[in-house]
């Protein structure tokens, strides 16, 4: 997508409460509610598509994780034996290539719990938007239901007061999105979030987890 996931939640978040204060406005509000609704559904497809790539991911640095452990653990006992055999030089090796995959094991182990994290963060954003969608229904129903009581002989002040309700029934679905999205993904969802922030918090996951890397590859060295 051209657009980033983080981006695209927080812009449907900030632009949830104002579109349906202007499709009370609007020739057809329950049409643009009705899109509104729709680009949820669409942000809901997009992150489980994503959600796949990453369990996919995880599957196969799991599977590899597990082959170079397995690997560390037979160069083990070949080194054994050939000591026991007086071949130094293939010892030698086999420690040689056991150095190489240790300092390959902590690379891994951060892209599992990267992925992990990132599991959990896109499991966050599923469930806060389809939230989101059940309040977003809620709310043109009872736009629905103002507009069926209203009658064709409405008056401006009961078109008024139906703007009213329904703004207010709004707000309170962007509320409750905002709740459970903080909740479930650990991210700011207030409205106006700039990308500026979007990148600082990018950056600041970039240097955990360097530091995570640096401190596996130097217990390790400890440990030779």
């Amino acid at each position: 997508m051209s657009e980033s996931l983080a981006s695209r939640v927080g812009r449907i978040i900030a632009g949830g409460f104002h579109a349906l204060v202007d499709a009370v406005e609007n020739a057809a509000p329950e049409s643009v509610m009705e899109q509104a609704i729709r680009e949820i559904e669409s942000a809901i497809a997009d992150v489980r598509a994503d959600l796949g790539k990453v369990e996919a991911q995880r599957h196969l640095s799991a599977k590899r994780l597990a082959e170079e452990g397995s690997r560390h653990e037979t160069l083990t006992e070949q080194a054994q034996l050939a000591l026991e055999q007086g071949r130094e030089d293939l010892a030698s090796a086999a420690v040689e290539r056991q150095i190489d995959i240790e300092s390959q094991l902590p690379i891994l182990e951060s892209r599992m719990t990267e992925l992990a994290e990132e599991k959990a963060r896109l499991e966050g954003y599923v469930t806060a938007l389809l939230a989101k969608k059940r309040e977003m229904r809620e709310a043109m129903a009872d736009f629905r239901k103002a507009q069926e009581q209203a009658g064709a002989a409405s008056t401006s002040g009961g078109a008024t007061a139906r703007k009213d309700a329904a703004s207010a029934r709004a707000e309170r679905a962007t509320d409750a999105f905002d709740r459970i999205f903080q909740r479930q993904s650990g991210l700011s969802a207030t409205r106006g979030a700039s990308d500026r922030n979007v990148a600082q918090l990018a950056e600041l996951e970039e240097l955990a987890r360097r530091n995570r890397i640096q401190e596996r590859l130097a217990e390790l060295k400890a440990r030779s």
